[in-house]
């Protein structure tokens, strides 16, 4: 019988899980840990509304104690005793102040941490938590030079956010194109544009090999004058505290759940940012570091928690504001998968479908959203496409069924 479930990590995933043990009707007892000193809170609007000044923070109004939730903020977990089904934990601050956790189940939902560089000076920035955002707002002032290492997601929104505040923003990528780690080339190089028109400055293949104190040096020799740095070069599964657990984690680090959500250890599970699952619709281990995913993989890891059987294998799905446009990707391309476009280079909206023989299995759509609500439900249903019909951006997707 599960008596009292813990729940490690306050963010999106965590709090979810602990909302879905109650839906589910579990009514034992239930902890919500958090390193960070702030109720839970939902990490998109940190570099949109939040870095604009448009709200003051984004955490999620539910009453815990009228849920029977244990929350318990600015404490730390250190690698849980598996054996024995005990967690102890410590103030995140450092120092004394130890305690332990019983459990009949575990739920790990620790996030992931964003990859720094080595020799930041005090004007660089992250942008993960709340305290990161607050502290770059305050340095995004009108008419600072910005630098932004990265030209990801995170790179992109945030020279998004700091052209709008009035500063002068340069990014530099060490790949050739935008979004080099996420998507092809040609599809990144259709982005290139977006930069300039926006007035930031975009300097592809541009690695950076150090820093000081107002200034960025490149590979190339060249120092860019910088009164804040960003730095948003991805993220990496917050799992270095299960060192020593025997919890196995895969190559990236991540916690190696299957496809159930259950880890290697019996009554844990894992949920979001911090763990990796078997897609039988894919063919291989997905680890998906976006917000949906951490929405979703909740329900299906509390209901194997109660004891259901149920199978996570999502298409997964994420959207970016990038210079005034709204970017959505559905599903999961691969190197052998095919790309259709629908829409010229030229276009302001425009989508590209990856297909598997004629079987859709990815979407990412500028400005088309009723291409991503259909290509969705088709990636979901492996209905075959009409290529010809698909590829003509006047025809909806729905209507792009092959024969």
């Amino acid at each position: 019988m599960v008596q009292r479930i813990v729940v490690v990590g306050a963010g999106i995933a965590g709090m979810q899980t602990a909302l879905a043990l109650r839906e589910r009707g579990y009514d034992g007892g239930l902890t919500l840990l958090g390193a960070e000193p702030h109720p839970p809170y939902d990490r998109p609007p940190l570099s949109k509304d939040v870095l604009l000044g448009k709200a003051e923070h984004s955490r999620f109004e539910v009453d815990y104690p009228g849920l029977g939730v244990e929350l318990l903020l600015g404490r730390r977990a250190l690698a849980p005793d598996t054996a024995r089904r005990t967690l102890r934990t410590e103030a995140a601050a450092g120092g004394g102040d130890a305690e332990e956790l019983p459990y009949d189940r575990l739920v790990l939902a620790t996030g992931a941490r964003p990859v720094a560089l080595p020799g930041l000076p005090g004007s660089a920035h992250l942008l993960r938590t709340h305290d990161d955002a607050v502290a770059l707002k305050a340095a995004l002032r009108p008419g600072a030079r910005v630098v932004v290492v990265g030209a990801g997601w995170i790179g992109a929104e945030a020279a998004t956010v700091a052209r709008q505040l009035g500063c002068a923003v340069t990014v530099v990528e060490a790949a050739g194109t935008p979004l080099a780690g996420a998507l092809p080339a040609e599809v990144g190089e259709r982005m290139r544009g977006w930069y300039a028109q926006a007035g930031a400055e975009l300097r592809t293949g541009a690695a950076v090999s150090g820093f000081s104190e107002g200034s960025v040096r490149l590979a190339s020799g060249e120092v860019l004058p910088a009164d804040v740095v960003v730095v948003g070069i991805g993220a990496r599964p917050d799992t270095g505290w299960l060192q020593g657990s025997g919890i196995a984690l895969d190559a990236g680090g991540a916690v190696a759940a299957d496809d159930r959500l259950r880890a290697s250890a019996e009554g844990v599970f894992a949920v979001g940012d911090c763990a990796s699952f078997p897609s039988a619709r894919y063919g291989a281990r997905l680890s998906v570091h976006h917000w949906d995913n951490a929405l979703q993989s909740p329900r299906t890891a509390a209901a194997n928690a109660l004891g259901a059987d149920e199978v996570y294998d999502p298409v997964p799905y994420f959207w970016s504001e990038q210079f005034g446009r709204m970017v959505q990707y559905a599903g999961q391309h691969g190197p052998g998968d095919q790309p259709l476009w629908r829409g010229a280079a030229g276009d302001a909206a425009w989508s590209v479908l990856w297909l598997r023989g004629d079987v859709p299995v990815a979407l990412l759509a500028v400005d088309r959203p009723r291409d991503v609500a259909q290509g969705r439900r088709l990636i979901e249903r492996r209905t075959p496409v009409d290529r010809a019909r698909a590829a003509d951006p006047s025809v909806p997707l729905k209507e792009a069924v092959g024969g």
